[in-house]
C-alpha cells in the first residue's frame, strides 16, 4: 500500500518533535494520547481486515499476554516475531495472543529444518515472510496462507562463497520485484539476487576485504535496509559506521552512530533522521542524522537495562518497536515520554509458552505498516 501524505507528515512531524531533544531528555509535550493512538489503529485494522489471514475472531477463551501497563492500543495490527531460541516466527495480536505461528507440526517437509530465525520481515505482496537463520547460513521465504517454504537461498549448516552459499546472512529483505537484498556478515559482502535465483547478481565486498571501504569493501556489515529510490542504509558493526547507498554502488554519505559499540540494523524513520540499536549491554536505542549527531537516546540502566536489542522500527504515531534479545522480550515505548506502553515476554525469563519468548531477534509490523510498506513507498 503506498504510503500516504499524511502519514509522511506524521512521522516528520515526530521527528521534528524529537529533534528538540538531547541524550537523555524528551520532548515537553507528548504529541499523541493514548485515545488518539487507539482511533488511528482502528482505522487501520478495519482498513486491512479483510486481507489478513490471522485477523478475525480469535480462538474462543484465548487470553492474552501481556505485560502489566501494557495499552493494546499501542499496537496497530499485530506483530510479526523471530522467536530465535524456539526456532519458530510468531504473529501477536494487540491483546497478546498468537494469532499465526511457523513451523507447526507437519509445516516442514520430510527432512526439512527451521532453526534460530534471527530476523523475519513481511514481503511486499503481503503473502509471504522471509526470514534468515543466521546461524544455519540459509534465507528462507514462507507462504503465510499455507505455511510452507517456497524458496530458500543458501544451504542449511553449511556455509560458504560461491553460488547458493552465505556466511551468517542477516536481515534479508525482499524488493518489490521479488528481488532479495542482504547483509552477509562473515563474507563481509552484501548481497543482491534476483528473483528465484541461486547466485548473486550483484555482490559487493568479498572475504578478502573486513573494514570500511565502500562499496569495495565492508567491515561485518549486518543490515543493508531500503530507503526508497533503489537506495540503501548499510550497517557495519566493524568500525561503527552507517552508509548510504544505491544499487549502482554509488555512496552518498557515511557517518558514525553516536556513541554506540556494536551498531544493528539500522533504518531511517524521516528524511535525515535514522533510527539503531547498540547490541551491547547496557543496549540503546539512538536516533540520528546524517552528522552523526544524537537526536534521542534512551539507555536505561539498572534493572531497567536492556541488553542487547537488535532492532528497533517506528510505529505509524512515532512509538517504537523494540526487541530486547537477551531480556527475552518485545516491546514499544514512546520516544516522547521515554515509557513503555506495551510489551510481550516475561523480562529475564525465557520459555516457549504462551507469553513467553527465547532471544527474540526480529520484529516486523504486520502490513499495511511492515517495513517494506514503509520503506519502499516512501520515495524519500
Amino acid at each position: 500500500m503506498p504510503k500516504s501524505p499524511a502519514r509522511l507528515t506524521l512521522l516528520a512531524a515526530v521527528a521534528l518533535g524529537l529533534a528538540a531533544c538531547s541524550s537523555g531528555t524528551t520532548p515537553s509535550s507528548h504529541g499523541s494520547s493514548h485515545s488518539a493512538r487507539a482511533t488511528h489503529h482502528a482505522a487501520a485494522r478495519t482498513a486491512t481486515a479483510a486481507r489478513q489471514p490471522w485477523q478475525g475472531s480469535p480462538p474462543p477463551n484465548s487470553v492474552g499476554h501481556l505485560q502489566p501497563g501494557s495499552d493494546p492500543a499501542a499496537l496497530p495490527t499485530g506483530l510479526l516475531i523471530a522467536d530465535k531460541a524456539n526456532n519458530r516466527l510468531i504473529i501477536v495480536d494487540p491483546q497478546g495472543r498468537i494469532r499465526w505461528e511457523f513451523p507447526r507440526k507437519g509445516d516442514l517437509a520430510p527432512g526439512q529444518t527451521f532453526l534460530i530465525p534471527d530476523d523475519a520481515f513481511f514481503t511486499p505482496d503481503g503473502r509471504h515472510i522471509i526470514a534468515t537463520e543466521e546461524d544455519d547460513y540459509v534465507i528462507r521465504v514462507i507462504d503465510i496462507a499455507t505455511h510452507k517454504i517456497t524458496y530458500e537461498y543458501g544451504k542449511p549448516g553449511v556455509h560458504g562463497t560461491g553460488p547458493d552459499r552465505v556466511w551468517n546472512p542477516d536481515d534479508a529483505i525482499m524488493l518489490k520485484d521479488g528481488s532479495i537484498v542482504t547483509a552477509d556478515i562473515k563474507n563481509q559482502r552484501l548481497l543482491h539476487i534476483a528473483k528465484g535465483a541461486h547466485r548473486p547478481s550483484q555482490v559487493w565486498g568479498g572475504i578478502t576485504g573486513g573494514y570500511h571501504h565502500p562499496p569495495q569493501d565492508w567491515g561485518a556489515p549486518n543490515g543493508m535496509f531500503p530507503l526508497g529510490n533503489n537506495q540503501f542504509l548499510v550497517t557495519e558493526i566493524r568500525g561503527d559506521w552507517v552508509t548510504a547507498m544505491n544499487l549502482r554502488s554509488k555512496v552518498m554519505w557515511s557517518t558514525h552512530p553516536p556513541e554506540v559499540l556494536y551498531p544493528s540494523d539500522t533504518n531511517q524513520i524521516a528524511p535525515n533522521r535514522y533510527l539503531t540499536v547498540d547490541y551491547s549491554y547496557p543496549g540503546q536505542i539512538v536516533i540520528f542524522n546524517k552528522a552523526g549527531t544524537a537526536l534521542w537516546r534512551y539507555k536505561p540502566t539498572g534493572t531497567a537495562a536492556m541488553d542487547h536489542p537488535s532492532l528497533a522500527l517506528p510505529m505509524p504515531n512515532g512509538d517504537i518497536v523494540c526487541n530486547d534479545d537477551y531480556n527475552e522480550r518485545v516491546f514499544i515505548i514512546d520516544p516522547r515520554t521515554n515509557k513503555i506502553v506495551w510489551q510481550y515476554g516475561y523480562t529475564h525469563h525465557k520459555g516457549s509458552r504462551a507469553g513467553y519468548l527465547s532471544n527474540p531477534d526480529g520484529v516486523d509490523l504486520v502490513p499495511p505498516n511492515s517495513l517494506v510498506d514503509r520503506m519502499l513507498n516512501a520515495g524519500h
